[in-house]
């Protein structure tokens, strides 16, 4: 192979294989994003947010099988707008972050369920790992855009509220999970 075809053989690949090219890095743009949850407490919904957490996303709805989250949360920054929940939840009989202070999912993979896009990742929380669903709806725009994450976990299954609180006729077992997420690229 001469000289002047070996400049062009790293685009010649990737032509070639476009199934291994990569989706985009994006960086969260900490205002106007939000990680969120909603929960009840006997009877009455609340919301909640985490006011520090970091995200490493990649990610292209035409590449699912190059696109990737890695998300982790510092539990101490928990708010719902209550004193007495915002006290309690840090402590050992909700989140424990004296011995878990982070919270970390991981994607495994993407699908298509119809036109939904579906994260399929794990989430660790108080030392339990579970697989967990997030549908995933991204918008672009310029050279960033939104993207919107949704999906439920059982509070029980990661043993948050356990023990005394694990009635749910008190404390619902379903916990939303919500985020808003403004992008830009890397």
């Amino acid at each position: 192979m001469n000289r002047s075809a070996l400049k062009f053989a790293p685009l010649l690949l990737a032509l070639a294989l476009p199934g291994l090219a990569s989706a985009a890095d994006y960086a969260v743009q900490p205002a106007g994003s939000k990680l969120g949850f909603a929960g009840s407490f006997q009877g009455q919904a609340f919301d909640g947010s985490f006011g520090q957490w970091t995200a490493a996303i990649s990610y292209d709805a035409a590449k699912l099988a190059t696109s990737k989250f890695d998300v982790e949360v510092d539990l101490s920054s928990v708010k719902t707008g209550d004193k007495d929940r915002d006290g309690a939840l840090p402590g050992s009989d909700f989140f424990n972050i004296a011995k878990f202070p982070k919270a970390h999912f991981v994607t495994t993979g993407f699908r298509q369920n119809g036109a939904q896009v579906v994260a399929d990742g794990n989430l660790t929380l108080r030392g339990v790992t579970k697989p967990v669903s997030l549908n995933v709806a991204f918008k672009p725009a310029g050279t960033g855009g939104t993207m919107d994450v949704t999906g439920s976990v059982k509070r029980l299954d990661f043993g948050v509220g356990g023990g005394d609180y694990a009635d749910t006729s008190v404390i619902a077992n379903d916990v939303k999970i919500n985020a808003h997420l403004v992008l830009t690229a890397k």
